[in-house]
């Protein structure tokens, strides 16, 4: 098999769709959970997710009960490590 970069490989040894899934992107989303979840400090964002105007949004009252929540910011800001 040929990819892009014309670089051949052997599929006798080498399973196909992990080399797939490797080219289509090298990041391991397993290990980056890992990581974050292991740096997580217990207690952050609660007085968020204890406002008022998070309970309601959250329990459908005053709107939609399909609502989206959409944390914009930079990157490095936190917006990974709330839970």
């Amino acid at each position: 098999m040929t990819n892009s970069y014309n670089t051949n490989y052997n599929t006798t040894y080498v399973d196909e769709s992990a080399m797939i899934l490797e080219w289509l992107s090298p990041l391991e989303p397993r290990l980056r959970h890992q990581d974050v979840r292991t740096r997580r400090l217990d207690g952050l964002g609660d007085w968020f997710l204890q406002k008022d105007d998070f309970v309601n949004w959250r329990d459908g009252m005053g709107g939609s009960s399909m609502a989206t929540l959409f944390c914009s910011g930079a990157p490095g800001a936190g917006k990974t490590y709330l839970a």
